[in-house]
């Protein structure tokens, strides 16, 4: 175990070394020079070289991607081209926001979505069946921004019960009062896809033969669906959850832009915009790395659901 852990980190240096120079590469020679963009259109030469200058991108590239690479291996990405502030401390400061949404919905997604699957399961080929999956097909054509709007003019605007937008400073009045209604619409939006590929997996082990030989030995169909069926498909079920996971931080930019939530997200949209390249390449490469460490954390936890699995 230990010497496979060794040898995955290991195979982790030339994958992010990989990443990292194609970050630099676009940010250099495809992203323009960021001192004409923050300068604006009516500066100057000597304004826009001394913007160069102070943003060091005047050196050399391979002095450049020397610093990017210190930057990196000491985890301080500098300061922001936008506020001044340390890219760490924005990273760190809106990390736990995103956190506050993601972590409950990610969580009730996966419950609810096994839940309703093991359902549907014991109704395969039914009406309700063909219902369920029409619904799903249906849900999953509406773009979330639809989802928003509505969700945000009728529970919020109208109805009173939940806030419009705001974020308090506690992390109970966060969860209960701010971020419910942009959980519930995230469930809302990630449930159909969720029960339709979870439905797939578990149908693919209600047709092999363990099934029919538990099935044979008198055992009940809940005892088979939620002890052998469930089991086997866990597999497929973590890989989905965990490969989800270090893109739900960018993927929630939209709940985090219409409800005011300060979360990573959002501050990517902001980044974008006002063309804090800093901001980018930390959050680029805080993701990549989490990728790489989620991908080995799913392997081992591969041997945990089935001994079966042998890691080499």
């Amino acid at each position: 175990m230990l010497a496979y852990i060794v040898r995955r980190l290991g195979q982790m240096l030339p994958t992010m070394l990989g990443v990292v120079l194609l970050l630099f590469i676009l940010f250099n020679w495809v992203g323009g020079d960021p001192a004409y963009l923050l300068a604006g259109k009516m500066a100057n030469a000597e304004s826009i070289a001394n913007i160069r200058r102070q943003l060091g991108v005047d050196q050399p590239y391979w002095v450049q991607l020397g610093i990017f690479l210190r930057q990196i291996a000491t985890l301080d990405f500098g300061l922001s081209w936008a506020t001044g502030e340390p890219v760490g401390q924005i990273i760190a400061t809106r990390l736990g926001p995103s956190l506050t949404v993601l972590v409950p919905l990610t969580l009730l997604e996966t419950a609810l979505g096994i839940a309703l699957a093991l359902a549907i399961a014991f109704v395969r080929g039914s009406l309700t069946d063909r219902l369920v999956m029409v619904a799903c097909t249906v849900g999953m054509s509406v773009s979330i921004l639809v989802y928003i709007i509505v969700f945000q003019y009728q529970l919020a605007y109208k109805l009173g019960l939940f806030p419009v937008q705001g974020w308090g400073e506690h992390l109970g009045e966060n969860l209960l009062r701010y971020a419910s209604l942009p959980i519930l619409i995230g469930l809302a939006v990630s449930i159909a896809p969720t029960l339709r590929l979870y439905r797939s997996f578990v149908l693919d082990e209600v047709g092999q033969d363990y099934v029919r030989t538990a099935r044979a030995k008198g055992l009940g169909e809940g005892r088979v669906m939620w002890l052998h069926v469930l089991r086997n498909a866990a597999i497929p079920i973590l890989t989905h959850v965990m490969a989800s996971l270090p893109s739900l931080l960018i993927g929630a930019f939209l709940l985090e832009r219409f409800f005011g939530i300060p979360g990573i997200g959002r501050e990517v949209i902001l980044a974008v915009e006002r063309s804090d390249f800093p901001v980018i390449k930390a959050i680029t490469v805080y993701v990549a790395l989490a990728t790489m460490l989620v991908n080995l954390l799913t392997d081992l936890l591969y041997q945990a659901l089935d001994p079966r699995v042998r890691l080499s």
